[in-house]
């Protein structure tokens, strides 16, 4: 389910308060992604990520420190964590400097932002019920098949082509 227009502006913030940040435009897509990697990394059964153009977060306070991390493609992954309290805030797939996985726990209204897609679902916990319907990949999926169209115009202009 997209994320409403009337939604927007989305302010989300790290556990301490020292970061904040804002979202200025509708995210792209959002992925329910439960691979081992995001199951270890949050220390729990899924991570709900938002993505989104990097200059349509706007950092309000604080200030984000970056760290290493796996992913279960091997890419490079890069966490944006709060500086205070390292609260990862969004992610980094890749290196792709103009587009964030923005971790949607970290928003003031998570219940803003529904998952359009579940992925890795081959690794999903047994006592995870997805809802009927649901999109789901057992790994990932073919982008053009499963972003809008708009949306992945949004991704490609982003990605610099």
């Amino acid at each position: 389910m997209p994320v409403s227009p009337d939604a927007v502006p989305l302010e989300g913030g790290c556990a301490c308060g020292a970061l904040r940040y804002r979202l200025t435009r509708v995210p792209m897509f959002t992925h329910c992604c439960h691979c081992r990697q995001c199951q270890r990394l949050t220390g729990s059964a899924f991570v709900l990520n938002t993505i989104i153009e990097a200059d349509h977060i706007e950092l309000l306070s604080g200030e984000v420190t970056i760290t290493a991390g796996p992913s279960e493609e091997g890419r490079p992954h890069d966490i944006h964590r709060c500086a205070a309290c390292l609260t990862p805030v969004w992610s980094d797939y890749g290196r792709r400097p103009n587009y964030r996985f923005v971790r949607v726990g970290t928003l003031d209204t998570p219940g803003a932002v529904a998952p359009d897609a579940h992925i890795f679902a081959r690794s999903r916990l047994p006592w995870v019920q997805l809802p009927d319907p649901a999109i789901v990949h057992e790994i990932f999926y073919e982008l053009e098949a499963t972003w809008p169209p708009e949306m992945l115009a949004r991704r490609r202009a982003a990605l610099g082509g």
